[in-house]
């Protein structure tokens, strides 16, 4: 049996801190409270305070917490943890990315600091067939970011076409 008390899918911008996509969206505050980390990324790094810079500077993190030699400890928006840990990061990047929600208006803004900070390392933004505006970089210690920004939703438009079409399920509203 069904339960069908609760809709299997619903709008639940309300429930976390990315909000709904439009024209002149602002992105949430740094939040700096303690809480249990649902999610979070380990990246190895040979040089934590040149990962930090890079984090903070081109990407947009904050130092949460740090133990010297031991771990940084770097968030964005409320449930985007990052903790840099010594050891020795990847020889190149590899297919595995890790993605954290932005505003599309962040996407340039992000794309040009890390290119400030690390010459090369970014990529795009890319539109996506999903709706979404996606800034590849790739990180000094390796490690595959995607900024992804959502993008306001037509159910009549292409990109609800693409989901319908070729991912298979519907994409109403």
């Amino acid at each position: 049996m069904t339960d069908t008390t609760f809709p299997a899918f619903f709008p639940a911008f309300s429930i976390g801190p990315v909000p709904r996509p439009g024209p002149g969206v602002q992105p949430p505050e740094q939040f700096r409270g303690i809480y249990g980390m649902p999610m979070f990324v380990n990246v190895p790094t040979a040089d934590l305070e040149a990962s930090t810079d890079f984090w903070v500077r081109g990407l947009g993190f904050f130092e949460l917490f740090a133990a010297p030699g031991t771990v940084v400890h770097l968030r964005r928006w409320a449930f985007q943890d990052v903790l840099l840990v010594p050891a020795t990061p990847a020889a190149e990047a590899g297919p595995l990315s890790v993605s954290f929600s932005c505003v599309q208006g962040e996407i340039d803004e992000i794309a040009a600091a890390c290119e400030r900070v690390a010459p090369g390392s970014a990529s795009g933004p890319r539109l996506q067939p999903w709706g979404t505006l996606d800034l590849e970089v790739v990180t000094p210690e390796r490690t595959r970011v995607v900024m992804t920004a959502a993008r306001p939703w037509d159910p009549a438009g292409p990109e609800a076409q693409t989901v319908r079409d070729e991912l298979g399920f519907g994409a109403e509203g």
